[in-house]
This record gives C-alpha cells, sequence and structure tokens, in this order.
C-alpha cells in the first residue's frame, strides 16, 4: 500500500512539474497508438463489412485464419518488421528502423486483425437483415459496404477502441523497432520496463497510473462524440 501512495505521488509529481520529457513521452505513446488505431480501422474495416458481404472459395479460410491473428505474438511482429526494416532487408533503403513510424507500422499490423473482426461479425447479422433489401435496390458493394458500416456505427467504435487498447499497451513489438530512444522513440509502456528494469518500481507504478488514466480518457472521449453524432 505505501509503495502504491508512493507511485500515486511520484505520477502527481511528475504532472505538477510539467517535465517536458514525461510530456513528450505522454505525447509520443497517443500521437503513436491513435494513428495506428485509425490506419487500423481505415483499413480494417472496409476488409470486415466486404467479407459479410460477398462469397467467393476461401472465404472461410481468410476469416480463420484473421480470428487467429488476434493472438499475434507481439515480439514475432517486432522480428518480421525488424528483418524488414533493417539495412539488410528488402525495405532498409527507407531508414524507418528505431523510428515512431516503423513503431505505428508495428501497431498496425497488430490492431488491424482485431478491427476486421469486430466489424465482420456485427456485419455479417446486419447483412442478413438488410442484404435482400440492398440487392433490390440494385447498390453496389461498394455502397453495400457503406451501408453496413453506417448501420454498425457502434461495431466501429468497439473496434477502434479494442484497436486503441491493444496499441497502447505494446511493448513488445515497438521496443524491438523503435529501440527505446530517450526523447525519440519512448513511449509509455517502454518507459515502464526500462523503469522496472531498473528497480525504480515507484516510477513505473506512477507512469502505469499516467498510462490508464490517458486509456480511459480516450475511451471516454470516444463514447461522448459518437453519442452526440448518434443524437444528431
Amino acid at each position: 500500500m505505501n509503495d502504491f501512495a508512493r507511485s500515486v505521488g511520484v505520477a502527481l509529481s511528475l504532472i505538477g512539474k510539467a517535465d517536458p520529457e514525461l510530456f513528450g513521452i505522454v505525447a509520443l505513446s497517443l500521437w503513436v497508438s491513435l494513428t495506428a488505431s485509425t490506419v487500423a480501422l481505415v483499413v480494417g474495416a472496409p476488409i470486415g463489412g466486404w467479407l459479410a458481404i460477398i462469397r467467393f472459395r476461401g472465404r472461410e479460410a481468410i476469416i480463420v485464419l484473421i480470428n487467429a491473428l488476434l493472438g499475434l505474438p507481439p515480439v514475432v511482429v517486432g522480428l518480421a518488421l525488424y528483418l524488414l526494416l533493417s539495412r539488410s532487408g528488402p525495405l532498409g533503403s527507407a531508414g524507418l528502423l528505431f523510428t515512431p513510424t516503423a513503431m505505428v507500422i508495428a501497431q498496425t499490423v497488430l490492431a488491424t486483425p482485431i478491427v476486421v473482426a469486430l466489424v465482420h461479425r456485427p456485419s455479417t447479422l446486419l447483412w442478413a437483415e438488410y442484404g435482400d433489401l440492398a440487392r433490390t435496390d440494385g447498390l453496389s458493394t461498394v455502397r453495400s459496404m457503406a451501408l453496413l458500416l453506417a448501420l454498425g456505427r457502434a461495431s466501429l467504435l468497439t473496434a477502434f477502441l479494442a484497436a486503441f487498447g491493444r496499441a497502447i499497451a505494446e511493448v513488445g513489438a515497438i521496443i524491438i523497432v523503435g529501440g527505446n530512444i530517450r526523447s525519440f522513440t519512448r513511449t509509455m509502456t517502454t518507459a515502464i520496463a526500462l523503469e522496472t528494469s531498473k528497480g525504480d518500481l515507484p516510477l513505473a507504478l506512477g507512469l502505469g497510473l499516467i498510462l490508464l488514466a490517458l486509456s480511459v480518457a480516450v475511451s471516454t472521449a470516444a463514447f461522448l462524440l459518437v453519442g452526440r453524432v448518434g443524437e444528431k
């Protein structure tokens, strides 16, 4: 209990001092995670809607594979991207390794299957209900997908929040491709891992409290935003 109280004091002290390094870590964490979550939503939501509408050979195998990727080990993703982005890799000339961009890519790879799966399931139910109407009206595949996504706004929110939760809590992949470089690629989670390895548990717990508060704040803001849109 004393450690917990001390961690709260450390967190409040860090915030009160407006430490530039701390706010840099927080800002980078939010930027990387929100960017990755948004990209995952933009890429994954249409795929989820498309899989609910289209019937083709191998479709079930793709759905099974996407669901299997929900448990994709982050360190494996990090290692694969490291090999691709390293100097000797096929994408080494881009110079993305140990940059925030590489971290966004890693989090996007991990978050996209979550979005596809969470959008596909409700979209399948919606298509079973509105599919005949869409065919009668002569809607194209693209317009049918747009209809499903519009009707399933709640599932989009759920998918985004799940993707954000996966992204902002990620450590393994981003520490491999980002390198945990101070004032450049150090995020909340990698900073917590570093402080824990150094034995500074109160600071690590303090950073954890800040991370938890940010996650709750983003989730609350997202629900309020969707609620206002729904009222209009």
